[in-house]
């Protein structure tokens, strides 16, 4: 069985809370869990205690298990000092979409033909 540990969501619409659960990775994000190993709660301020709440040796447990906790609750995990930080590399991450590259390649050959066009009258004072 494919052990998973991920955030379940409750709360009512635009209100978000998040149990973080031990579950079989084939059941819903909702659904069915075998075991609550915490909570997470978004609207808290970042530096609140009550924000991540965590039964750091029941997680440790399941991670012995096999258990793979996906990239929210790792990112987690490593904040609490649970797991060694991972390395992640996302080149494509800060280079804009095909619009933008075409808005700014656009805005540069604008820019190049003023340029141009602003250096041809000069030639032609300096050849006179």
């Amino acid at each position: 069985m494919a052990m998973k540990i991920r955030l379940a969501r409750g709360g009512s619409k635009k209100r978000p809370f998040y149990r973080i659960v031990a579950a079989d990775s084939r059941m819903p994000r909702d659904g069915r869990f075998i075991e609550k190993l915490g909570t997470y709660n978004p609207l808290l301020a970042k530096d609140s205690e009550d924000r991540v709440k965590m039964d750091v040796e029941r997680i440790k447990y399941w991670l012995d298990q096999g258990a793979t906790p996906t990239d929210r609750v790792a990112r987690m995990l490593e904040a609490a000092g649970v797991s060694e930080k991972a390395d992640r590399n996302n080149p494509k991450k800060g280079t804009p979409g095909k619009k933008a590259q075409e808005r700014a390649e656009a805005k540069a050959a604008k820019e190049a033909e003023a340029a141009e066009a602003a250096a041809a009258p000069a030639e032609e004072a300096s050849a006179e």
